[in-house]
This record gives C-alpha cells, sequence and structure tokens, in this order.
C-alpha cells in the first residue's frame, strides 16, 4: 500500500522526525509547487514531493523486503527515510520564487548543510555519506576502495527508481 509524503516523515526517529516537521512546517508551500527537476523527471508543479514520496514508497517496500533475507541490514528504515526526505532539499529553492541560484554541486551542498544546521537535524556519519553519494560515487570513484556505503546505495536504488524509470509518473496533469 502506498503511503504518504507526511506519513513517512512519522517513521523517522526523533530528534529528526522533530526536524523534519518544523522545516515542513516552514516551506511546505514550496515542497508543494516545485518541480523534482527542469527536465528529467517529475519535473511539473508538486513533482518533487511526488518523487520524495516515491523513493520513499520504494525504499519502504524495498527494505521490508531485504530484511526477510539472512543478511540483514546495516541501516534502519528510519535512516533511509531521513537521507530521502534530505537528498533533494535545495530543489525548492532553486525552483520556487524567490530563486536561490545554487549552480555547483559545493553550493547545493552548502545550502542542504545550512538547513541540516538550522532546523537541529543530528546526522551520523553514514547520513552524511549516503547524502554525499547518493547520486553515485561520480570523482571520488576508486577502483579499491568502497566509498559509497550501503545506506547511499540503497537510497541511491530508490532514487534512480523513481527519476529513471518512472520518471513521468505520477504525473498529475
Amino acid at each position: 500500500m502506498k503511503q504518504t509524503f507526511l506519513h513517512f516523515l512519522t517513521l523517522i526517529d526523533q530528534p529528526n522526525m522533530g526536524a523534519c516537521y518544523r522545516l515542513c512546517n516552514d516551506h511546505f508551500k514550496r515542497f508543494e509547487q516545485s518541480l523534482g527537476s527542469l527536465t528529467k523527471h517529475q519535473a511539473w508543479p508538486g513533482g518533487y514531493i511526488d518523487h520524495i514520496t516515491e523513493g520513499m514508497n520504494f525504499g519502504f517496500n524495498l527494505y521490508e523486503m531485504m530484511s526477510k533475507y539472512e543478511r540483514p541490514l546495516d541501516f534502519t528504515l528510519s535512516d533511509f527515510l531521513l537521507v530521502f526526505f534530505l537528498h533533494d532539499l535545495e530543489k525548492p529553492f532553486r525552483y520556487v520564487e524567490p530563486k536561490l541560484i545554487l549552480d555547483t554541486d559545493e553550493q547545493k551542498n552548502a545550502f542542504i548543510d545550512s538547513i541540516i544546521e538550522k532546523y537541529g537535524f543530528n546526522l551520523t556519519n553514514d547520513h552524511r555519506n549516503a547524502l554525499k553519494y547518493i547520486h553515485g560515487e561520480g570523482d571520488d570513484y576508486h577502483r579499491t576502495e568502497r566509498i559509497q556505503k550501503p545506506l547511499a546505495a540503497f537510497a541511491h536504488i530508490c532514487d534512480v527508481a523513481s527519476a529513471r524509470i518512472w520518471f513521468d509518473y505520477p504525473k498529475n496533469n
């Protein structure tokens, strides 16, 4: 059964759940109006929440399925939901008036870090690794060292499924 964006926030452990709700209270209209991207996925007003919700639903179901195997995951569902909530956080501020200019990955990451600090999110090293590498290892790829840790890889799977497989769903036209 598909769940809503706000339902998933209730599954995030405190104190991060409270930080999520404070952030939503301050910026929910912006979240509701934002595109998921300019052209590649969920590129319509409201697409941002559609993308975040869909990725959270993928993760919820995949986490449940994978947890049934003999090799347990080394992160919690709460960890995933938190990372997925935060991973594209700059988009509502870039795409909805007044728009921020965030041209480089460094600017985007610095902006997200400022929101994390302002709202009092409590992130572990694994959360930070996942936020940095949810879109892949990029230039940090190393042929013998594992850069993208399991939480980042799991979130990456859910992000790619939403953004690259069902990029035009659920279109609300």
